[in-house]
């Protein structure tokens, strides 16, 4: 699968991303995303990248997770803020996966305006492997690994 074209970043404070991005998801705002200074409130980025990353599995598994059985939990997710987003912008969410290891893998996120590339927010979410039986930790399972890296062309 060929990358996404997505537009360059104008603002320099916003960091490359070290992976590729091969999946991204349209934004859809409400009204009640908008908060008191017009600007969509920090707290919808945190839903936008959550749903982003329900889309992202579902194409990476080829299909619906079942979340009642996932094997794979957030441990952790930092977000950074460089720019307000508004109601009316084209707004979009990329994702990919970082780094991957025997217990966890890391999900890069960011929205972007879509007409101007000005990234408004980055995400970076640590899942572990997790077994809901037990309540422990896990090896990340195979199936996940591997569709992981089929999904983003990766032989690492």
């Amino acid at each position: 699968m060929k990358p996404l074209d997505i537009p360059a970043c104008p603002n320099p404070k916003v960091p490359v991303s070290a992976y590729p991005f091969h999946f991204s998801l349209d934004a859809q705002l409400r009204f009640n995303d908008v908060d008191i200074f017009g600007h969509i409130n920090n707290s919808v980025y945190l839903q936008l990248f959550d749903l982003a990353k329900v889309r992202y599995f579902e194409a990476v598994l080829g299909g619906p997770v079942d979340w009642h059985e996932a094997t794979v939990v957030v441990v952790n997710i930092n977000a950074s803020f460089y720019s307000p987003a508004y109601f009316d912008e084209p707004l979009r969410v990329v994702t990919t996966v970082g780094k991957i290891s025997v217990h966890s893998f890391v999900l890069e996120q960011r929205i972007y305006n879509t007409e101007t590339g000005d990234v408004k927010s980055t995400a970076s979410t640590v899942m572990a492997g997790f077994d809901p039986s037990t309540a422990t930790g896990i090896p990340v399972p195979e199936k996940w690994v591997k569709s992981l890296m089929d999904f983003e062309n990766r032989a690492e």
